[in-house]
């Protein structure tokens, strides 16, 4: 038994069963040991899922569709994220909506995606490729409602009902999670500084500008139905 055999039976579980089933009970049952015997590798339910999140997101990074050398542009470095977020939903479908959840440590940073090493990699790359700032984080917010949203269509498709699964799997009351015994659940210790183009730009992540937003994306796609409509009369 490891940390990382822990993790492994945790993304396999909710393969098999949904991420509202998961509990430490249920999941020390399939790792055929008590439950309580995995808090020797994590603390609790809410670290088991974020380190579940991080640890299918570092597949992205050894992933060699996805790797980027130093001279590759911006465009280059946004479609590799983007077909290897993809194939993490396609192989995850039951874990995805849990993946494009906000991280506790930072609920200030809207989604779309869990993992703080994935969106201090996201920023750091752009502000490499010559991007101001701002540039990089409207470009933040404006891929991560693409793909998120065109995400959770692709897993509802595989019959994965992502509001549903993500209120129960972040549903805490009275320290009792859904469909599992009463289990002590502590919060996440996250050291921010580890991830320092975040904290850097934290104020301005914590901007919520979901009106223009939602008018640049209608132009966009208003733009792209008039191209078809007559590249296709």
């Amino acid at each position: 038994m490891s940390r990382s055999a822990v993790l492994e039976a945790g993304i396999d579980y909710v393969d098999q069963h949904g991420l509202g089933e998961l509990s430490m009970r249920r999941l020390g049952a399939f790792l055929q040991v008590e439950g309580m015997s995995l808090y020797r590798y994590v603390r609790s339910r809410e670290e088991l899922l974020d380190a579940m999140v991080d640890r299918v997101m570092d597949q992205l990074y050894a992933d060699p569709s996805v790797l980027l050398g130093p001279g590759d542009d911006w465009d280059d470095f946004l479609r590799r994220i983007a077909t290897g977020v993809r194939r993490v939903a396609h192989t995850h479908p039951q874990l995805f909506p849990l993946v494009a959840t906000r991280h506790p440590a930072a609920p200030w940073i809207r989604p779309p995606l869990r993992s703080l090493r994935w969106v201090e990699g996201f920023l750091s790359g752009l502000l490499a490729r010559g991007f101001s700032d701002e540039a990089a984080i409207y470009a933040y917010r404006a891929f991560g409602s693409f793909l998120v949203g065109r995400l959770l269509v692709d897993v509802a498709a595989a019959g994965v009902s992502p509001g549903k699964t993500v209120a129960q799997a972040e549903q805490v009351t009275s320290g009792q999670s859904p469909d599992s015994p009463v289990e002590h659940l502590h919060g996440t210790e996250v050291d921010l500084q580890a991830f320092p183009t975040i904290t850097r730009l934290a104020d301005k992540l914590a901007v919520e500008d979901l009106g223009d937003e939602f008018d640049d994306a209608l132009e966009t796609l208003i733009t792209r139905v008039d191209r078809a409509r007559r590249a296709l009369t």
